[in-house]
């Protein structure tokens, strides 16, 4: 017997392809994704007892189904959070023709060539003098939930400032500086870290730290390795490595960071 497909099945099959392509993004590299591939076996295997119609251990397996979904969600509820926090951000807020942008006002943003350039002033100087440093930038995810432990400084954003914020053993040194709203938000924060296993070794943790905040946020991260002065800038996880001060300038200014 020839079962027909209609178009409503072949929406059916694409969005179920999209929604798992997307959360493979969301957890390969990461510990997530080995239980994830444990769980999907063992949902498979139920599918095909139930199919035999094996009915004892089909009751069991169903039975560690309906709770194991809900244990899942408790354990892993930072990915979860994630993944709700990339539709917001990547397909909603980001859309071309998204609802939030269609009832928005229309408002000149914050942060603009002078402030870019100011960043760039000071990266490119503490590249030079290899001073580590973190700076956060938000695009249209908000920095607030990530202050908490840090210093709030709201204060314009200069190159002096950002030096003097990281230079060594001065008090808000360690951690990021969030850059929201066209301003320097805060100072000293930690950030999440990513839970990739497959980074390369001399990736230290201000880059583990980088990279597990944009895959929290759509956030633009900059990096200066202490150990060689180097400039990184890590977006949605991924991360360019070996930049020039131009290259930043470049990223800070075509990007629409701002």
């Amino acid at each position: 017997m020839i079962v027909p497909i209609t178009a409503l099945d072949i929406i059916d099959i694409i969005l179920v392809a999209v929604i798992l392509y997307q959360l493979y993004k969301l957890i390969r590299g990461t510990q997530v994704f080995s239980v994830f591939i444990a769980v999907f076996f063992i949902y498979l295997f139920w599918l095909i007892v139930k199919a035999l119609k094996m009915e004892l251990i089909s009751s069991l397996l169903g039975q560690v189904i309906s709770v194991g979904v809900i244990a899942l969600i408790i354990v892993f509820q930072q990915e979860v959070r994630r993944f709700l926090l990339l539709i917001g951000t990547k397909y909603i807020k980001n859309s071309r023709f998204s609802l939030i942008k269609l009832l928005a006002a229309v408002k000149e943003e914050p942060g603009g060539p002078k402030e870019a350039e100011e960043i760039v002033r000071a990266v490119e100087s503490m590249s030079q003098k290899k001073i580590g440093a973190l700076i956060v930038i938000e695009r249209q995810s908000r920095l607030e939930m990530y202050t908490e432990g840090g210093e709030i400084v709201k204060a314009q954003i200069s190159a002096d400032l950002l030096e003097t914020i990281f230079f060594r053993n001065t008090p808000l040194h360690d951690g990021a500086v969030l850059i929201e709203d066209g301003q320097i938000l805060a100072a000293r924060c930690p950030l999440p870290v990513t839970e990739q296993l497959n980074l390369p070794p001399h990736f230290g943790m201000r880059h583990r730290a980088a990279i597990g905040m944009s895959e929290q946020t759509d956030a633009l991260v900059i990096v200066v390795s202490e150990e060689t002065g180097k400039i990184s800038v890590v977006d949605s996880g991924a991360i360019r490595e070996h930049l020039t001060p131009n290259d930043l300038r470049n990223i800070l200014l075509m990007e629409k960071v701002w």
